[in-house]
């Protein structure tokens, strides 16, 4: 799991929505988000969008589990903090 000490920054309501559709049909997904002070890539399907400690975190079928503030695309779609 990605540790973070910063503070959680929601996601945008709508990228939330997409992600738990992703959860919800099995996508395949192609990830690339913020990890250990460098830009990281995975793929996977997200098994799992859940709440823990005052963050929200996705989990992938390989085991990775991401921090929602530290994704930056999901399938070339780029996350927004806007709600």
């Amino acid at each position: 799991m990605t540790q973070q000490s910063s503070p959680y920054q929601k996601i945008s309501c709508s990228y939330y929505d997409r992600l738990e559709s992703y959860a919800t049909k099995r996508t395949h997904c192609s990830i690339l988000y913020h990890g250990d002070e460098k830009e990281q890539s995975t793929e996977g399907i997200i098994i799992d969008v859940f709440a823990k400690e005052d963050a929200e975190y996705l989990k992938l079928n390989n085991g990775i589990v991401i921090r929602l503030d530290q994704l930056i695309s999901i399938n070339g779609v780029p996350v927004s903090n806007v709600c």
